[in-house]
């Protein structure tokens, strides 16, 4: 590890990437069963004490984010729209008066159709949230009820409707491969979302992680690869004729209104995550760190207290940096300048020599020596692309 920094720092960073910051409240009315993040199923959630600590946090994390501006702000989750709209308000009350947080900048909130109502919205539009992620996951209510959700179909459209009302831009996030879905039933849940005019919409391929229900327990039984791929191709048809841009493995965005803050991530670009559990990626001249906060919410909220709340600290190594970049920039289906593989790590890209050629060789990643852009086939079998760029 000393041997790899010292090798990185002669090199360094010119210029230090863009800064979001994310924010994690991790309580849920219940805990989905296929769900692995870190999320709690509330029993009455102590609101004003842990925002108290999220602002400890936030000042604690003012000497690694000195001097740079927060382009886009994240509440994510667990279920946000939990929290009160004077909850949210006094959130960003803190980051404004903490950070320099951009005028402008894009603050998302995630919110679940069965915890929001009209008065809520306009609260949360209120405090300065910009943007709305709805966690719909499906219209039909056999799959919902499938999914272990909260709500009902018809709280999926009202939820929708709110969000047209009230957000110039929001996001509506389905899954397809369900327990049980036909090819139909999941272009039917595409076709009732963009009755809403969405400017953004998320489709993801439900998958079995482990340590939850569905993985490990209750195994459900789900459409065979051949029909998930199906849905998949036919999703992006259907989504690309209604004039949304397919922009990322699981995104789609009508001109100018893809997520700024995911765009971040997927360009290597740097993040503050504080709360239970929270990620951060931090560059400086001589490093590049990953931070992990205190997972458990009472726990992380004695350890800030303390000062002890960050769990894990990780410097990334030259062998990690290739895989680390590529791991998010491939996700992009128009990928990225070539030139920001040196921006973002500090290593010339002929480090990667070696890896790129495999790639053009089988088809994954498209010749030239301009831009890294994967295939369509290396969109489609985008595990087999990132591996080539996993560390012997």
């Amino acid at each position: 590890m000393a041997e790899a920094a010292i090798h990185f720092a002669g090199r360094g960073l010119k210029v230090q990437p863009p800064l979001s910051l994310y924010i994690h409240l991790p309580w849920c009315v219940k805990k989905c069963p296929y769900c692995d993040f870190n999320s709690h199923a509330a029993q009455g959630i102590p609101e004003a004490a842990y925002i108290d600590a999220l602002l400890l946090d936030l000042e604690r994390a003012l000497p690694d984010i000195w001097g740079r501006r927060i382009h886009t702000v994240f509440f994510g989750g667990g279920t946000p729209s939990l929290f009160s709209a004077d909850g949210i308000d006094r959130i960003l009350t803190g980051v404004r008066t903490l950070t320099q947080l951009a005028p402008g900048a894009e603050i998302t909130l995630e919110a679940n159709p069965g915890t929001v109502e009209a008065a809520k919205f306009a609260g949360f539009r209120e405090a300065g949230i910009t943007r709305v992620s709805l966690g719909i996951q499906s219209f039909n209510p056999r799959h919902l009820q499938a999914l272990g959700r909260i709500h009902d179909d018809h709280e999926a459209r009202r939820a929708a409707e709110l969000a047209a009302t009230h957000f110039d831009t929001f996001n509506l996030d389905l899954m397809f491969a369900l327990p049980g879905q036909t090819l139909a039933e999941a272009l039917a849940d595409i076709d009732t979302a963009l009755t809403f005019r969405p400017p953004h919409l998320s489709a993801y391929h439900l998958t079995l992680e482990p340590n939850t229900p569905f993985g490990h327990t209750a195994p459900p039984n789900l459409p065979d690869d051949d029909l998930a791929a199906d849905m998949q191709q036919a999703i992006e048809a259907r989504l690309v004729e209604d004039g949304m841009q397919h922009y990322e493995t699981s995104a789609y965005a009508q001109p100018n209104h893809a997520s700024r803050h995911n765009l971040n991530y997927w360009q290597f670009g740097d993040y503050l995550g504080i709360g239970a559990g929270a990620h951060s990626k931090l560059s400086f001249h001589d490093r590049i760190l990953r931070q992990m906060r205190t997972k458990h919410p009472q726990q992380y909220m004695d350890a800030v207290a303390q000062g002890a709340h960050i769990a894990d600290t990780r410097m990334l190594t030259r062998a990690d940096l290739p895989f680390e970049f590529m791991m998010n920039a491939l996700r992009l289906n128009e990928g990225v300048p070539a030139a920001l593989f040196d921006e973002r790590t500090g290593l010339p890209l002929i480090v990667c020599a070696s890896a790129l050629e495999r790639a053009r060789s089988q088809g994954l990643l498209e010749r030239g020596p301009t831009r890294l852009k994967p295939t369509q086939q290396g969109q489609r079998f985008l595990n087999d692309l990132l591996e080539l760029f996993l560390p012997d």
